[in-house]
């Protein structure tokens, strides 16, 4: 996924960053809301992490904006204020989820992933495709029983289909999917992506529509 960070404490974003790009996502971090508006003007987002208190205002009144705008964006509240009534109040402001801060790094990607396959309509963390099953939840995929070794970026981008089967995804989607503002990306990167899936996976896994993109194949 695309993930916007908007936290303001350098330690733990760094920490955060490290432990979601490690897990294959792209991330853009802003550490004020005005930032991170820009940001939503400039690129599509998966899933926003929103601290409430940071420099330049209130991440509540951010949020309450992004909804009334109609943006449906998935948002998990990251934050110290850990009353009863700071969690209803991000909740009702439209959050889907809410951590209060410390929080452990690997239960954020858990609740991650859960939110994204909430979103996408799917809760349930095991698909079956062919002769593939596919633990979104653990991260792994078997063909015919057996495990297959994905890269982090090769397991987001073949995610990046089993969420959305039949949908045709650009490359510039899906580029934005797996790299962040300040990543250069090669031309041909998505092309070699998708070569090592249909490597890895069988052929048939990822079908191309020459010149629009790319789609999850039939099994």
């Amino acid at each position: 996924m695309r993930v916007l960070l908007i936290e303001d404490d350098r330690a733990l974003g760094t920490a955060i960053r490290d432990q979601i790009a490690a897990d294959g996502h792209s991330v853009d971090w802003m550490s004020r809301l005005d930032e991170a508006g820009d940001a939503f003007v400039s690129a599509a987002y998966d899933l926003v992490l929103l601290d409430l208190m940071l420099p330049d205002g209130l991440g509540i009144p951010f949020l309450k904006a992004l909804r009334a705008r109609g943006n449906a964006t998935p948002v998990i509240i990251l934050t110290a204020l850990d009353q009863v009534s700071d969690r209803i109040s991000g909740l009702n402001a439209g959050a889907d989820d809410y951590m209060v801060k410390p929080f452990d790094l690997d239960e954020l990607s858990a609740r991650i992933g859960s939110v994204a396959r909430r979103y996408t309509g799917n809760p349930n963390p095991i698909v079956t495709l062919g002769p593939l099953e596919i633990d979104l939840a653990a991260r792994s995929v078997r063909l015919n029983g057996r495990p297959v070794v994905l890269t982090a970026r090769e397991w987001v981008l073949f995610e990046a289909f089993v969420q959305r089967p039949g949908q045709l995804l650009s490359k510039t989607q899906l580029e934005e999917r797996l790299y962040s503002f300040d990543q250069e990306v090669d031309s041909n990167a998505i092309e070699v992506h998708v070569s090592r899936l249909r490597k890895k996976l069988g052929a048939q896994v990822i079908e191309t529509e020459r010149g629009l993109g790319y789609r999850l194949g039939r099994q």
